[in-house]
């Protein structure tokens, strides 16, 4: 037989730090029959820990000067303490026997080990049902798993309680432009449907100015954050996707008064610059110091990439925005679809006109501007922001010029992981996303891959060229990926040298949305069988 001693450390502190809420806590534990309650600092809630037939003895070790290798690689504090605060001595076991020991901060999922392991079973295998996906492959599976541990619910301070997504794990809160590019795969994509509309409804509360949040913050009571162009544009293109998926004529009502709220205020201009260039109709963005597009970092006063002026991408969802609202408004409010429609149809034209290069027609190697009209005139740089000019529900390019961007996005950007944020031939081109802080940062968006942007190139991919067996080729390697960081889930970043090695948050909501979404659309042929859980 054999016997366990085992001996849980804990701490009790922020996400973000290594020390301790309050510097001289020592921890105490209250015995009981079933096991331990070991109380903590500073608001945390008690740790509960469990065992069936194990005996509990108090202890009082305190190791000190515990070394994390993550944050000494990141250039971050690495020393902390842990407490042994109990010591758990499991019964005689023989062959064939279980021991479990349950740890949990919630009180109401205290039971026991068999009973939570089984529980925990057919929870998920009702969320496969829902997705109808009881006879789908194990990625699909294991990806509407992940998709899970993203949608959470955010109380208000009015006492009501919504529904969002957590943009990843371990640091990120959830932020408007990630929760509606990750929202169709974690909802739409696992048969979620009410929740999605309670993602729109929540976000909805916090409109100000015509703009979604950027992110809420980590502590109670604390402002949400509206430096954002594209989170507010993605929302519409959000609500574009559920309403085609479900077809609920309820949400459209409720929502379209806040749409028209939303393009009004671009029209007539709203805060950090945001606003329509009456001469164009394009949309442009911007002021000194605050960064608003998805390649968002900023050192102290300093945003790496300003992008100041009309981002490719941006006026890309600022077409679509005009040509949802127009469907949406059609046929009650014909004023309005009218007016959309003919501000959608200069935006086109203008577009085309600015960041397609006529010279470059026709070549393999063409690629639209990044940005038009900013400080320095025009800027090709060569990012993956212009595969969303093909990738939108309402696409500004056909034919040639579609097959074009495609063709340089992929052959420049296009990783194993994902799609890198700049072109290697870039003398800004950074490989390794690693060292402190702000070597990371400057890294971010200079090269570094983000997995999220597999959805639309694929997407793009299967629409232009037909090619099922390709996107599956293309999708296959972070489906591996999911053996590789955190397990069962996709990370924010990769790399962007080989072997593209994980980065970042291990598990981040548009990453495991995107994958899927496509993964769905493009499943393989011939799926491996999977066996239910018993209960």
């Amino acid at each position: 037989p054999l016997q366990l001693t085992l001996n849980p450390l804990v701490t009790a502190r922020d996400v973000h730090a290594l020390t301790l809420a309050e510097a001289q806590w020592q921890p105490a534990a209250t015995l009981s029959a079933l096991g331990a309650a070991i109380s903590m600092p500073g608001g945390f809630p008690t740790l509960q820990i469990r065992a069936e037939n194990a005996v509990f003895t108090l202890n009082a070790a305190r190791i000190r000067g515990v070394r994390y290798a993550a944050e000494a690689e990141r250039g971050l504090d690495a020393l902390g303490d842990l407490f042994a605060v109990v010591d758990c001595i499991s019964p005689a076991l023989h062959t064939g026997d279980t021991f479990t020991l349950a740890l949990t901060t919630n009180p109401d999922q205290l039971s026991g080990g068999e009973t939570a392991f089984v529980a925990e079973q057919v929870r998920q295998w009702v969320l496969l049902q829902q997705a109808q996906a009881e006879a789908a492959d194990a990625v699909t599976q294991q990806l509407i798993l992940a998709a899970d541990q993203c949608i959470v619910a955010r109380d208000f301070s009015d006492g009501t309680r919504g529904t969002t997504v957590i943009a990843g794990y371990h640091w990120f809160n959830d932020w408007g432009r990630d929760t509606m590019i990750a929202l169709p795969g974690l909802t739409l994509a696992t048969g979620r449907h009410a929740e999605a509309a309670a993602i729109l409804r929540t976000f909805a509360r916090s409109v100000q100015d015509g703009l979604l949040p950027n992110n809420f913050p980590d502590q109670h009571g604390n402002i949400p954050g509206y430096n954002t162009v594209d989170a507010t544009l993605w929302y519409v293109v959000a609500l574009w996707q559920v309403v085609q998926a479900t077809h609920d004529a309820q949400l459209v009502a409720d929502l379209l008064p806040i749409i028209h709220d939303i393009i009004a205020h671009h029209e007539r201009g709203t805060r950090f610059g945001i606003g329509m260039d009456p001469a164009d109709g394009l949309l442009r963005q911007g002021e000194p110091g605050v960064q608003l597009t998805w390649m968002d970092v900023k050192i102290g006063d300093e945003v790496i990439t300003p992008r100041y002026g009309k981002p490719v991408e941006i006026n890309a969802l600022w077409y679509n925005v005009l040509c949802i609202a127009a469907v949406l408004s059609s046929p009650s409010d014909l004023a309005h679809s009218s007016h959309y429609s003919t501000l959608a149809s200069a935006v086109h034209a203008s577009f085309l006109a600015r960041f397609l290069p006529a010279s470059a027609r026709g070549d393999a190697a063409m690629h639209l501007a990044d940005v038009v009209d900013g400080p320095t005139g025009d800027d090709w740089t060569l990012r993956p922001n212009q595969i969303f000019a093909i990738a939108l529900p309402f696409t500004l390019l056909e034919g040639a010029a579609a097959r074009d961007v495609l063709t340089s996005t992929a052959q420049a950007l296009l990783t194993s992981a994902g799609l890198r944020s700049l072109d290697p031939g870039d003398g800004r081109y950074q490989g390794v996303y690693g060292g402190d802080q702000d070597a990371r940062d400057r890294a971010y968006h200079q090269g570094t891959v983000w997995s999220w942007l597999i959805g639309p190139f694929a997407g793009v991919l299967g629409r232009v060229t037909g090619d099922g067996d390709a996107v599956r080729k293309v999708l296959e390697p972070l489906a591996d990926h999911l053996r590789d960081a955190g397990l069962g889930t996709v990370s924010e970043i990769f790399d962007g040298d080989p072997p593209h090695t994980p980065r970042g948050a291990i598990a981040q909501a548009w990453s495991v949305g995107e994958l899927l979404r496509l993964w769905r659309l493009y499943p393989p042929t011939a799926p491996e069988p999977f066996i239910p859980p018993n209960g």
